[in-house]
């Protein structure tokens, strides 16, 4: 396995992680059923919002170095996903489409080495949408940029850039997104290896708007098998977790959130429960 700088999408993401994954503010329910040692396995889950009830099953076949994923939702979408992992060295290919969306095909192109990370993606339409993202450095220093451009418009739809500096326990990001519009950026500090703790901030400024955006966030484990996490940011709403793995890669997750500018409003909470026989 290359360890390198990695694709552009790793710069920042261990505090977007820890700032976001495991958040919710829904009831979700997960079931995996792996049905042969072959490599087939059967994924449903479902997705309360409000009254809205959504629903999905994925089916994954792995065949070699070949994965594919199909799932079908409640709104009658059948989504496809292969992967094809190193054809070649260092290389991942990765075609994607969606029925009855003629315009979702698209096929992606990754590729790892010590020191560069690539992406490069086109849409499979006749006027497609092409992404290209780049990564030069090592694991411990990288500097990237992240381009779409529209054929059929001319026009560039996005263009990023970020550097990120790591290290055993620590890890900062700096990225200008939005098309120069907006600086990010963020910190991720490991405090205790054996107790998964861990400190994590993120500032964002808009240049337009010269609105200031700041969130800070911890996680801790209480023990090997339950985790908590919180954060809070500057506008006032607070968010707190706990997940616990009741048995092997099952877990049950409760998470709240409350807005401390607004203590008469009611505070939200969520509910996610994944099961893995």
């Amino acid at each position: 396995m290359v360890k390198g700088p990695g694709l552009y999408s790793d710069i920042g993401k261990k505090t977007r992680d820890l700032l976001n994954r495991g958040y919710q503010g829904d009831h979700k329910f997960t079931l995996f059923t792996t049905y042969s040692p072959t490599g087939v396995a059967i994924t449903s889950s479902g997705n309360k919002k409000g009254d809205l009830f959504l629903a999905d099953v994925n089916t994954q076949l792995k065949r070699n170095n070949v994965t594919a994923d199909i799932k079908v939702d409640t709104s009658s979408n059948l989504s496809t996903t292969i992967v094809v992992n190193e054809p070649a060295p260092g290389l991942k290919a990765i075609l994607s489409f969606k029925v009855p969306d003629q315009r979702s095909g698209k096929l992606e192109l990754q590729y790892l080495h010590d020191y560069a990370g690539i992406s490069t993606s086109i849409g499979l339409t006749a006027n497609p949408v092409v992404n290209f993202s780049g990564v030069l450095g090592t694991a411990s220093a990288a500097i990237g940029t992240d381009v779409s451009f529209d054929t059929k418009t001319g026009d560039f739809t996005k263009y990023n850039a970020g550097i990120s500096f790591s290290n055993a326990d620590l890890t900062a990001a700096l990225t200008l997104n939005d098309k120069g519009e907006t600086l990010n950026a963020s910190y991720y500090h490991i405090v205790k290896p054996l107790s998964n703790t861990s400190v994590g901030a993120e500032v964002n400024h808009n240049f337009s708007t010269n609105v200031n955006t700041i969130t800070v966030g911890t996680q801790h484990a209480l023990d090997p098998l339950t985790t908590v996490k919180a954060r809070v940011n500057n506008f006032g709403k607070a968010n707190a977790l706990i997940q616990h793995e009741w048995r092997p890669k099952s877990l049950f997750t409760i998470s709240g959130e409350v807005d401390t500018k607004a203590v008469d409003k009611s505070a939200k909470f969520g509910l996610a429960l994944v099961l893995k026989p």
